[in-house]
Parts: structure tokens; sequence; C-alpha cells
């Protein structure tokens, strides 16, 4: 008789542990899900790009993430978005080629040249040109940025505003984001081109990998703590169908 006390205290203070445990992991689980959706919001920008002038790294269509930051943390190879009043004064998305105090120029043996070193643009598409038309020697003004998007053909970028004042550059200040991700389609992080890299140090990602892990683990714990009841009860059923069914002979 002892002995079933013993096992009964036993199986109920387990089923108490268990009980507090998985009310802990429902707890933190969803603490760490709206936890990161509240932070994506906060760090994050969704940007819908409505056209082709930055193919075929970003299509027409396709909607991306965009990091908030300070145009003072903007480096050469980075997506930006960003509002000029002479360019529409809308959302546009470009990469930056130079930044100010570089000396900007196009082409030498088909391709763009920031400070006299020709720069290895990996994001074109295969056989595409640096530029369809001549970029004079241009040095960028301090505090600004030189523009191009990837699809050089008809992109409406710097090269398109060379003869408005500051050679169609744009103040840092001018940029609202840096683009991250493609999240539709789900095309992924943005590789940092490594063109650019003898020039200076290139701009680190985002946080965004450890937000999506945060909402992923969130919801792990929410879905294991939730499941805890059902499977405990199952077993409890298994147990005591177990014990009415042994034979009175045992005894």
């Amino acid at each position: 008789m002892s002995g079933t006390g013993r096992t009964g205290r036993t199986e109920e203070g387990r089923g108490r542990l268990g009980s507090t445990l998985s009310g802990l992991a429902v707890a933190l689980g969803c603490v760490l899900f709206l936890g990161g959706f509240v932070w994506g919001a906060i760090v994050y920008k969704p940007y819908t790009v409505p056209t082709d002038s930055m193919s075929p790294t970003i299509a027409a269509g396709d909607r991306v993430l965009a990091q908030r930051v300070d145009g003072a943390d903007v480096k050469r190879g980075d997506v930006v978005v960003f509002r000029e009043k002479s360019w529409g004064d809308m959302p546009l998305v470009k990469r930056v080629v130079a930044v100010g105090g570089d000396t900007v120029a196009c082409c030498t043996d088909g391709r763009l040249t920031v400070d006299g070193k020709e720069i290895h643009e990996s994001y074109l598409a295969k056989g595409q040109a640096a530029e369809f038309r001549n970029i004079p020697t241009i040095t960028v003004p301090k505090d600004r940025l030189f523009m191009l998007g990837d699809e050089r053909s008809g992109s409406l970028d710097s090269t398109a505003h060379l003869t408005e004042a500051f050679s169609g550059t744009v103040e840092r200040e001018a940029v609202d984001a840096r683009v991250d991700a493609v999240v539709w389609p789900m095309n992924g992080m943005l590789a940092r081109p490594a063109g650019f890299q003898e020039l200076g140090p290139l701009s680190s990602p985002g946080p965004l990998r450890l937000i999506l892990g945060t909402i992923a683990a969130g919801a792990v714990l929410v879905m294991a703590g939730g499941a805890y009841g059902p499977i405990a009860r199952r077993a409890a059923r298994k147990r005591a169908g177990a014990v009415r069914t042994e034979p009175a002979g045992v005894r």
C-alpha cells in the first residue's frame, strides 16, 4: 500500500512539474514570437518595387524588407531606399556605387571605375555593360551619394541627372532605409558586393536572420508547450488502462 502511495505522489509531482514547465514554455514562446514581430516592425520597413530598374537583383513587383538606417551608415554597394525632390519626391530604390570624396567614371575596359579602380559588378545581368552612356569623371561631393540602378539600360538614376546641381548625386540624409532582403518572391538576403571591398569596408547585414530565428523559436516553444497537455492525458489513460487490465492473480 505504501508503495502505491509513493508512486501516486511521484506521478502527481511529475504532472505538476510538467504542467508548470509547459506553461512556462508557452509564455516564453509567446514573448519570443510576438517580440520578434515587434522587433522586426521597429527595425524594418516593407517596400514594393514598381519597376525593373534594379533587375536582376530586384524585379518589378518584388516585395523587399529595408532596414531603417541613418544615411551616414550607408556604404558602397548598398541598395537603398531614398527620396529626392528633383527625382520625383517618391520612394526610389537604387544602388550606391560611390560616396563623398570618390571619383567615379565609366567606362574603362567596359567597367565602372571608382577612384581609378575597375569595379567587378557581380549583380549585373550576364553580358550587360556597366553603362550604356559615358559617365564623365565626377568627384562626389561630401555627404552625397552617386546612385545607379542594376538595370543600366532603363534606370533613371544619377546618370539621368548629371546636368543638375551636384552632378546627379543624392544627399545622404535622403536615405530612408537599406534593403536587406527580397521577401516576395522569397529570394532571401541580398549579397554584399565584393567588388567594392578594395575601396573600404562593406556594410553588415541587419538582424533579419536573428529576428526570424526568434519568431521560429517562439513558435516551437508555443507548440511544444501546448502539446504537453494532450500527450500527458493520453499517457495517463494508457497507464489507467494497464492497471484495469492487470490480472487479479498477480497479487
